[in-house]
């Protein structure tokens, strides 16, 4: 019972950091890999074998304010701590992409590029960007001057230059540079 635990999010402007964790059936699944490195059709098409196939998966998210208040690199690992909390099956073993682990009581690794190589984190992997990029697409709706739906608010220069001119919308990021130094124009 390997969990595979990944997140989406860290380096956006604005919106929430998602985790997933994974816990893949013993035959595993096909077709998986980084989900940066597939298609939006295609990571859709996997979240939902994911989905359906897997022995328990779970998906949580940390919302911009906490982001603000505790940092990104804390708020990315309680979001992967409650993704796992979340399982259904209580994992034996956590395989986490990147360096660092959340606090808990489970055997684990950190895996640097684990989203490339093992297919647990893969498939956490997927989970979590369908899942957030689904979140910003909602999100469009609500603040259509920013185009979420496009760049999921990452600081692409038509978000940049969209944060310029409208300001900063609830959903953005206080503490990122970017912001803050909107802010601070607005502010004189």
């Amino acid at each position: 019972m390997i969990a595979g635990v990944d997140e989406a999010g860290r380096g956006a402007l604005a919106g929430p950091v998602v985790a997933a964790a994974v816990i893949l059936p013993a035959a595993g699944l096909p077709g998986l890999g980084d989900s940066k490195t597939l298609s939006p059709r295609r990571r859709e098409s996997l979240a939902s074998t994911i989905r359906e196939s897997a022995v328990a998966w779970a998906v949580c998210a940390v919302e911009p304010e906490v982001i603000d208040r505790i940092n990104i690199l804390q708020a990315s690992l309680q979001a992967m701590a409650a993704a796992v909390d979340d399982l259904a099956t209580a994992p034996s073993e956590i395989l986490v992409d990147g360096r660092q682990l959340p606090a808990w009581h489970w055997p684990s690794r950190a895996i640097v590029g684990g989203d490339g190589l093992e297919p647990a984190i893969m498939a956490a992997s997927i989970l979590a960007k369908v899942h957030r990029d689904a979140l910003m697409t909602t999100m469009d709706a609500d603040f259509p001057h920013y185009g979420f739906a496009g760049h999921k608010g990452y600081p692409t220069a038509t978000h940049l230059a969209a944060l310029h001119a409208h300001g900063v919308c609830p959903q953005h990021r206080r503490s990122y540079a970017p912001v803050r130094r909107c802010l601070a124009e607005a502010a004189t």
